[in-house]
């Protein structure tokens, strides 16, 4: 970690909304998802924001082999979003605690505000944390 990470960190985030990040998409195999409308799904919302977070902490990081993985999400999903609306995700680092990153985000399509909550992230070792996980696979078949 970079002594410019900080809190009081804004970013601010763009992406418009490709059909394929709607709830049909979220899980392909789900009958009940295939039925469902063709809005950003809840899901893909919340990797959206994890992604604005990821990109507003990156330049201070020693990326890549240090990086954050997200461990609460605390969003609401306050209106639905339709393919080809950009949305809007202003990112703001509120706390550091260590290792350990909180951030307000909020997030608008042009329309509505779609979402807003809190989100935190913790700063790992890429090396470290790839060699503690492939334990847990145990031998590949």
């Amino acid at each position: 970690m970079k002594p410019s990470l900080q809190p009081g960190l804004r970013h601010q985030f763009r992406y418009t909304v490709p059909a394929n990040k709607t709830v049909p998409h979220l899980y392909p195999e789900s009958e009940s998802f295939q039925q469902m409308p063709q809005v950003l799904a809840t899901g893909f919302m919340v990797g959206l924001m994890e992604w604005a977070c990821i990109e507003a902490i990156k330049p201070h990081l020693d990326w890549p082999d240090e990086q954050s993985l997200g461990t609460l999400v605390n969003f609401t999903h306050l209106a639905a979003t339709p393919p080809g609306l950009t949305i809007t995700v202003d990112v703001t680092l509120d706390r550091i605690d260590g290792r350990r990153l909180c951030f307000s985000v909020v997030a608008h399509d042009g329309v509505d505000r779609i979402t807003e909550g809190t989100h935190e992230r913790v700063i790992i070792n890429k090396k470290n944390f790839d060699a503690k996980t492939a334990g847990k696979r145990g031998p590949l078949p």
